[in-house]
């Protein structure tokens, strides 16, 4: 059985290609948030405590653009509510280990994390497979506080000069590129995406998030019901 050491390390490797569209993503929210006005303190202590890329630049956006506290706490919801799945599919691998170690590794349990270790935790039944999880969740926070900090050092010059806007949807795009070999889950994208796009300036209170969320988990359970039948 290969040691604690050796899967962590073998988690920093697979996560690894996945974090170059990090990067740029991690200094764009360092950016924006002092732009918009939050100071380096609060800003460093939103990545420490959320550590959700997605939800803090939707925290940023509906910010900056008036949202109210409700809306954003909402909206903010339910982009994370995505971890409450990553949970589920991996519980069955961590029933075993004791309370700590359930909390860490959720604190970990982050988009590109879940993504390599889900294989790696089916395909191995070596009791301490979760070290694979704990190796790329850490390489995630590491990559996302040290590019939120250089984000907030470098200030406006960063998105006039190199153009990093490209990171947000880029980093996700990596993510969902098995998912684009499957029909529906492409239909769910396109509608989910139209409809936060229409949104943006149509529905009221910024409430785009959540609504093109709604629609898209009703639309993927409708498809779903069709194909079975």
């Amino acid at each position: 059985m290969k040691s604690n050491l050796n899967v962590f390390l073998k988690g920093i490797m697979d996560v690894s290609p996945l974090m170059i569209p990090v990067v740029p993503f991690g200094l764009i929210f360092g950016v924006l948030a002092i732009d918009i006005g939050f100071s380096p303190l609060e800003t460093m202590g939103m990545s420490l405590i959320i550590f959700g890329g997605a939800s803090q630049i939707v925290l940023l956006q509906l910010f900056s653009g008036g949202a109210s506290s409700l809306v954003i706490i909402s909206s903010v919801g339910a982009v994370n509510s995505r971890h409450l799945l990553y949970g589920a599919v991996v519980s069955e691998h961590l029933s075993d280990l004791k309370l700590i170690w359930k909390i860490i590794i959720s604190y970990f349990l982050i988009d590109q994390a879940f993504a390599i270790s889900n294989e790696y935790l089916k395909k191995n039944k070596q009791s301490n497979k979760y070290f694979h999880l704990v190796g790329g969740g850490a390489t995630c926070w590491v990559i996302w506080q040290s590019t939120t900090f250089l984000g907030i050092v470098l200030g406006e010059a960063i998105p006039d000069k190199l153009g990093l806007s490209f990171a947000v949807p880029l980093t996700f795009l990596a993510l969902l590129v098995n998912d684009f070999r499957k029909l529906i889950n492409v239909v769910v994208i396109i509608i989910s995406g139209l409809v936060a796009t229409i949104g943006f300036n149509y529905i009221p209170f910024k409430a785009y998030v959540i609504v093109s969320a709604l629609i898209g988990l009703f639309t993927a359970m409708i498809l779903t019901k069709v194909i079975k039948k």
